[in-house]
């Protein structure tokens, strides 16, 4: 795999992809047994629509918040602004 390996554990699918080429995790969740996963895909790759666990089209990508984390001097209240 060009030094890149691929295993799977329990229900979740991890990936380890090339520094050149790294592709995104997708968040699924089946609508019908409520089974959640994790995908690593290519973006053009069609998203999953059909649950591994019951065969079920009622899969749909989970988003959530970024976690952002602000560095430096002036993101805070307490930050004196040196005037």
């Amino acid at each position: 795999m060009n030094g890149c390996t691929a295993w799977r554990t329990q229900s979740v699918r991890y990936e380890q992809a090339c520094w050149r080429n790294p592709l995104p995790t997708y968040h699924y969740r089946c609508k019908n047994c409520g089974y959640d996963f994790t995908e690593v895909q290519s973006f053009t790759d069609d998203a999953i629509t059909v649950c591994p666990k019951c065969s079920e089209e009622q899969v749909h990508k989970v988003y959530s918040a970024v976690p952002i984390e602000f560095k430096g001097h002036g993101f805070y209240r307490t930050d004196k602004s040196g005037k």
